[in-house]
């Protein structure tokens, strides 16, 4: 869009917003501050809680039940997965399709874990309700290394390739206006903040310049466990990002913002927190740092990246078997015995199979393991884990909107420790104006975990909106429905010396006995591409053995 239709565009903004507030100061209930209208209508606003059951999880911090307790006989699979997130489904899918007798256990009733979708309604009007994400949202188009997601992407017609080069299904490539920013009191295109001095642009330039450098003298892979470990990737793990941001002499303000933003939404914490392998594996790994440009093209859906784990889990039906909390796992020398918690029949059952996947986070496979190996009482030991959580707020109409940039797919405001909102419905070929979902997330800090566990839902929900008032002043009259999703341990932080311990290592190439890992843990941090491809390894692992 051309610089004239632009501020043709911004002046009937202007001109629209000048009509109408004089309207809403008329009205008595409007003339009020918009954060009293909000906490008038979250008082009787319906919402709640939904997605993960805490209670199941914090079962394993009682007194587990003995292995006697388990009075039925036995159930038997060849191989048995402990749960059914990305890893899990991806490694339970592949034995799966090669005709192994696989069985796949979830302390929650649905598959997906942190790629779950939703459905949000107020009233039969919307019928199944709207579809939204409760994690993660979107998929970058994969690059040369992401093999595995490309074929997976293939086998499920979204990527094909044509004349040697990959193309994506256009309905799920991610819309335009794709990003936007809450700066100055105007929206504007793109979520880096404006260069607006030679100083902060010559920075800009400065950082693009040394993830160049990265790239060519280190190098980066997504999924990161496809490119060789080195001593550079070590001495970058090593420090902070800040650390290394501090040496660089990078210190502008919307720089160091925009960077600790980054970190906070693929890693859960900010750059004074996550290595210096991990900030700049972020763009070294992807796009770079393009100053000014949108980022890579990406694959989203109305419910995330559920739409992705309904597909691996289809075909899994008979073999996913929902509300089992795993209690213990013992490996024997002929096979493995585990002891689940069956929450819908209330009494312990016992399972055994000939070789049991760990696909949950470490710090839970060491508690089941009887006798863990070294090395994962080791990794586990070093983890940490940063609490989110997720809102889907449901309102009758799109939200007045404010100067610049229209609503886009992903929406963030310029220095708040929120991540923004997106619109789930941006991929919708509706063009009306009627219902719709904005999902807003927050990486929380840790000691805010018991908060999230403890505070009434409505005490969150009004953090939420307090973050959305100043975007959309007719928020309160908008807002229908809220629905939040908690998570304690939503994602690992890559601190340093994380993604070199020689303790994940050795998990990832674990070829003895009859336990196998597989989660995203395992390369330090929580995306769909390492969660996938660590489920993938394993699976071919367990053929390769079973083969000989």
């Amino acid at each position: 869009m051309g610089q004239a239709a632009l501020k043709r565009r911004d002046l009937l903004v202007r001109a629209t917003a000048a009509a109408l507030l004089p309207m809403l100061s008329a009205c008595g209930r409007d003339a009020r501050p918009v954060a009293d209208r909000l906490a008038e209508r979250l008082a009787g606003l319906p919402g709640g809680w939904t997605g993960a059951n805490w209670e199941r999880g914090h079962r394993l911090r009682g007194a587990l039940p003995d292995w006697s307790t388990a009075t039925a006989p036995p159930r038997r699979a060849q191989v048995l997965v402990l749960g059914a997130g990305i890893a899990g489904l991806a490694c339970a899918r592949r034995l799966r399709l090669r005709g192994v007798d696989v069985a796949l256990l979830d302390v929650e009733d649905v598959p997906g874990g942190n790629s779950r979708g939703h459905r949000i309604a107020a009233g039969p009007a919307l019928g199944e309700g709207l579809r939204c994400p409760l994690g993660a949202h979107y998929l970058p188009t994969p690059g040369p290394e992401a093999v595995e997601v490309r074929a997976l992407l293939e086998d499920l017609g979204l990527a094909r390739e044509e004349h040697g080069r990959w193309v994506y299904e256009e309905r799920w490539l991610c819309h335009s206006p794709q990003e936007r920013l809450w700066w100055r009191d105007q929206w504007v295109d793109g979520l880096l903040p404006p260069a607006e001095s030679p100083e902060v642009q010559a920075q800009y330039r400065r950082f693009g310049e040394l993830v160049e450098q990265a790239r060519r003298e280190v190098g980066f892979a997504m999924p990161s466990t496809h490119h060789a470990w080195t001593a550079a990737h070590q001495s970058l793990d090593a420090r902070t990002f800040a650390t290394w941001l501090d040496e660089h002499q990078l210190t502008a303000a919307p720089l160091r913002w925009y960077l600790d933003y980054c970190c906070r939404d693929d890693y859960g914490a900010d750059a004074t927190q996550v290595s210096a392998w991990a900030g700049l594996h972020y763009f070294g790994s992807r796009h770079g740092f393009m100053s000014g440009e949108e980022r890579e093209a990406v694959l989203t859906w109305p419910q995330g990246n559920g739409w992705l784990s309904e597909r691996l889990a289809a075909p899994l039906a008979e073999a996913f078997h929902g509300g089992r909390t795993a209690l213990r796992v013992r490996e024997e020398r002929h096979g493995v015995q585990v002891l689940a918690w069956n929450e819908a029949a209330r009494h312990a059952e016992r399972w055994e199979a000939d070789q049991v996947v760990m696909a949950m986070p470490l710090f839970i496979a060491a508690r089941l393991v009887e006798q863990p190996p070294a090395a994962l009482t080791e990794a586990a030991r070093g983890m940490r884990y940063a609490p989110w959580l997720v809102a889907n707020l449901l309102l009758d109409a799109p939200p007045l909107e404010r100067l610049g940039a229209p609503l886009s797919w992903d929406n963030v405001a310029y220095g708040g420790e929120a991540l923004g909102y997106v619109n789930a419905g941006q991929q919708d070929l509706d063009p009306s104006r009627g219902p719709l979902v904005l999902t807003a997330y927050r990486a929380l800090r840790e000691s805010q975990r018991r908060d999230l566990l403890q505070d009434d839902w409505r005490a969150w929900a009004g953090r939420v909106l307090a973050d959305l008032a100043p975007l959309h002043p007719d928020l309160p009259e908008r807002l229908q429905r809220i629905e939040l999703m908690r998570y304690g341990h939503a994602m690992s932080i890559p601190h340093p010396g994380l993604r070199g311990s020689p303790a994940l290592a050795a998990l990832r190439e674990r070829a003895q006995g009859r336990l196998q890992f597989a989660h995203a843990d395992l390369a330090g941090y929580s995306v769909f591409e390492e969660a996938f491809t660590q489920g993938e390894a394993v699976a071919a692992r367990i053929q390769a053995r079973a083969s000989r």
